[in-house]
């Protein structure tokens, strides 16, 4: 029989939130982490804000000792090693203390691209004949794996340790990857999460396709509009969120707080055909995915309260929400939201970051509103009634939330939280 799983701890890296508590309070009120790089507009580019987590160099010195502070300059690992860091620790596990691999304990942690400033590093230096100058981690630093390798020494995990690469989907797939491992008995814990750098070299493909906003250079918390009418493109991100997935039964014994429980879910790709390509969703793929999410998942589609969206503040928007409601085919539509208008996309961390927000807003009993849409896109205000989309927070208790990733490679997956 499959094994139940549910979450036991939580981390988040976020740009306008770092630490659950501080998270939570940034998603209930609205608050925005995008601001003006000073550095985006030196290199010239059209969009010069983007979301960013603050973080203090004290803040990052509890994590990581001076010799391993030495030379790192992958912003990513940071943000995942504090993320993952601190799930572990909500879950009540302790960190360091075993002399031997923990066997039943494993980890998958993705990235998009990992060390991107280290690589920069390592170039200037190789190219002026300074090789032996790099420092014994920059291959760690600037492997796509360094993140969960990093993780798997410091928590000692024998289990699976893996890291995963879908674009936007990143963080969901590997909550389900880890998710599948458990219930197939493999694995009594995984640490899932993902995580993104920040910087121009990540974001400058993003700007040169022309798809970042360029306006809001003066008012950046303005600037990522899902699902509205002035929509002028999605505004880039970064950060780390992190989620520690036990078998129920562990969980219980040793007396875990129990966040949510995973009911199931599902991943796919419409193999950019029927309309999908690069960067667009084929829709026939979209709803495959919905729908054998919901069936894996065991409920009906009227069992869903609250779907948490991709919805990145492009000209999709409208579309995902079309492909929600055909999938579902029910006569209501449920209370849809997006975390993105606070944090930006924070790319290859999306999934995982949202996912965090999703599974607190189940624990706290609250829908958090959805910022900058007061103009709601016409073409989605006919598809859904203007109540499910709710602008500010709603103290609304929540029992099923299905949480949806979209990405680069017409990839998708789909997650399935029920509060337990």
């Amino acid at each position: 029989m499959k094994k139940r799983v549910v979450i036991t701890g939580m981390g988040v890296v976020a740009p306008n939130g770092v630490g659950l508590a501080n998270f939570e309070d940034a998603i209930r009120k609205s608050a925005s982490g995008i601001r003006f790089e000073e550095e985006l507009e030196r290199l010239n580019f059209s969009c010069q804000i983007a979301g960013k987590p603050q973080l203090s160099e004290e803040k990052i010195a509890e994590y990581f000792t001076s010799l391993q502070l030495r030379g790192l300059n992958s912003s990513g690992i940071v943000y995942g090693v504090i993320a993952g860091t601190d799930a572990w620790q909500d879950a009540g596990l302790k960190i360091g203390d075993n002399e031997q691999p923990d066997w039943d304990c494993g980890i998958v942690f993705g990235t998009g691209i990992l060390g991107v400033d280290k690589f920069r590093e390592a170039i200037h230096l190789i190219d002026a004949g300074k090789t032996r100058r790099l420092g014994s981690t920059s291959v760690m630093q600037t492997m796509a794996s360094g993140i969960s390798a990093y993780l798997g020494g410091i928590l000692g995990c024998g289990n699976q340790v893996t890291t995963n690469s879908s674009a936007c989907t990143t963080g969901t797939e590997a909550l389900l990857m880890g998710f599948e491992r458990i219930a197939a008995g493999k694995a009594k814990r995984m640490l899932v999460g993902s995580c993104s750098d920040h910087g121009p070299y990540v974001w400058g493909g993003f700007d040169a396709m022309r798809i970042l906003p360029s306006k809001y250079n003066k008012n950046p918390t303005e600037a990522s509009r899902p699902m509205s009418a002035s929509a002028a493109g999605l505004v880039p991100g970064s950060g780390a969120g992190a989620l520690v997935l036990e078998e129920y039964e562990s969980a219980k014994e040793r007396g875990a707080k129990i966040y949510a429980e995973v009911l199931g879910g599902a991943v796919n790709s419409g193999g950019q055909r029927g309309g999908g390509s690069m960067t667009a969703a084929n829709s026939e793929a979209v709803i495959r995915c919905i729908k054998e999410a919901i069936h894996f998942s065991n409920i009906s589609s009227e069992e869903i309260d609250v779907i948490n969206g991709h919805l990145t503040a492009t000209t999709k928007d409208a579309l995902e929400i079309e492909n929600w409601k055909k999938a579902l085919k029910r006569s209501d539509f449920p209370y849809i939201n997006s975390l993105k208008g606070m944090t930006g996309h924070c790319l290859a961390a999306s999934g995982s970051i949202e996912c965090v927000a999703s599974v607190l807003q189940m624990d706290k009993n609250f829908i958090f509103g959805n910022v900058n849409c007061e103009d709601l896109k016409p073409e989605i205000a006919n598809l859904v009634s203007e109540e499910k989309i709710p602008r500010k927070t709603l103290e609304i208790p929540t029992n099923i939330l299905a949480k949806s990733s979209f990405g680069f490679g017409d990839v998708n997956s789909v997650v399935i939280f029920k509060k337990i």
